[in-house]
């Protein structure tokens, strides 16, 4: 297994608000909860399953389901987040939660998205 991960918060401050991000370890899984903008919420869940690369490179990848709450984006967030997580700790990993802000930009977005990215690494 990767990186030994009991507990942790990660707070990244954007240029307009602040992402929050909860991990913690259920057993031998992983639990993932984003929240952050205006009106933090559930928008949807990702469960990620590490599996051998489709590659064949002996490299690990992650496949994953999800359920999104009609009318909510937030599987870009989530899932980038459970299928990085998943496939580095070859651990299930479920990610849920929302980020919402009325008006956002597009630069905006790929804000947010870049510090998920940065964040997956932890």
């Amino acid at each position: 297994m990767g990186r030994h991960i009991e507990e942790q918060i990660i707070k990244k401050k954007l240029s307009y608000t602040t992402l929050i991000v909860k991990i913690s370890r259920i057993g031998e899984d992983i639990h993932i909860a984003l929240q952050g903008g205006e009106k933090p919420h559930i928008g949807c869940v990702v469960l990620a399953v590490p599996r051998p690369s489709l590659e064949g490179n002996g490299e690990r990848s992650s496949t994953a389901s999800v359920i999104n709450i009609t009318g909510h984006k937030d599987e870009m967030l989530c899932r980038q987040l459970a299928e990085q997580v998943a496939a580095r700790e070859n651990a299930v990993v479920v990610c849920c939660g929302g980020f919402h802000m009325d008006h956002i930009t597009k630069e905006q977005i790929e804000e947010v998205r870049k510090a998920v990215e940065e964040i997956s690494q932890f």
